[in-house]
C-alpha cells in the first residue's frame, strides 16, 4: 500500500492560481462610442481593489496552503476543501457583481482571462478531494488487515 500525496501538489496550485487571481486584472472597462480607443479610456479592474474581495482571495489562498499541513486528519482536510471551493464560488460572485456593477449606458465591461484562474482553482481543489478521499479508503482498508 502506498498513499500517493498528490493531493497536496494540487491545494498548492489551487493556492498559487486564487493568489494570483487576486493581483491579475480580471476585466477591463471602456467608453463605447465612435471614438478610437486609447490607453486613457480604458480602465483595468483588479479583484485587488475591492477590499473584501482581496480578503477572501488571500483568505482561501490561506486556507488552501493551511490544508497541505492537515494530512493526519482527513476528515477536516476534506472539510477545508469544501469550504475552500465554496469561497472560491463566492469569489468569483463576487467578481461577476464587481464587473457588471460597472456597465452603464457610457462604458461597458470586458472580461480578461484571469477569471478562469478561479475555474482552475476549482478543478484542482476537487481533484485535491478526490486523492484525500482516495487515501481516506486506502487507510480503512489498511486497517481492515491488520
Amino acid at each position: 500500500m502506498v498513499i500517493q500525496r498528490w493531493q497536496s501538489v494540487w491545494l498548492l496550485v489551487a493556492a498559487i492560481l486564487v493568489a494570483l487571481f487576486c493581483f491579475l486584472p480580471m476585466a477591463y472597462v471602456s467608453a463605447e462610442g465612435p471614438e478610437i480607443m486609447d490607453a486613457n479610456s480604458v480602465t483595468f479592474m483588479y479583484p485587488s481593489d475591492n477590499w473584501v474581495m482581496l480578503i477572501v482571495g488571500l483568505l482561501v489562498a490561506v486556507l488552501l496552503i493551511l490544508n497541505i499541513f492537515s494530512f493526519k486528519d482527513t476528515r477536516r482536510q476534506k472539510m477545508m476543501t469544501i469550504v475552500a471551493v465554496v469561497l472560491i464560488a463566492v469569489l468569483a460572485a463576487c467578481a461577476c457583481l464587481m464587473v457588471y456593477g460597472y456597465q452603464s449606458e457610457g462604458a461597458r465591461a470586458e472580461w480578461m482571462g484571469s477569471i478562469l484562474l478561479l475555474a482552475g482553482a476549482v478543478i484542482f481543489a476537487l481533484l485535491a478531494y478526490r486523492g484525500i478521499s482516495h487515501d481516506e479508503k486506502l487507510l480503512k482498508a489498511a486497517d481492515r488487515l491488520r
